[in-house]
């Protein structure tokens, strides 16, 4: 299991080479994809921190307050991460199903009807979505 930074790192550093730089609220919807493949794939977590139902879906607090400089323009950064290469093999599997979606796309996926953000969400409240959840959803996911 890795630490979330270093996912967002990856996934920061990784579009940023493929000419396709994210921004703070991408990055937060591609480590709820992330994490969702991760327990697709190996049937555990990627990473341990806890994502909280924000209006906008998923989000990773640690991870968006570090990145929320950036507002909504691309995070221009690349990183020296050490990743392995079946983690690598999933978050590009990721980033490559998703490069051309747009945020609000995203951010539409994310707000599914029985999706874990709108089972969790409740108005104005940051509540942590259940990694249950997650799992679950991934694992029943044809994606």
């Amino acid at each position: 299991m890795y630490n979330v930074k270093d996912i967002a790192k990856y996934i920061i550093s990784y579009s940023y080479e493929q000419n396709k730089p994210v921004s703070n609220l991408k990055l937060q919807k591609l480590l709820y994809f992330v994490q969702g493949e991760s327990y697709k794939v190996t049937g555990e977590p990627m990473f341990e921190a806890d994502m909280e139902a924000w209006q906008f879906g998923p989000v990773v607090p640690w991870v968006y307050y570090e990145y929320s400089n950036y507002a909504a323009m691309p995070i221009l950064e690349n990183y020296d991460i050490n990743i392995e290469e079946e983690t690598r093999v999933i978050i590009e599997t990721v980033i490559k199903r998703h490069e051309n979606n747009s945020v609000w796309s995203l951010v539409r996926m994310t707000h599914e009807n029985g999706s874990p953000w709108e089972k969790t969400y409740v108005d104005y409240e940051k509540r942590v979505i259940d990694k249950q959840l997650i799992r679950e959803a991934f694992a029943n996911d044809v994606n």
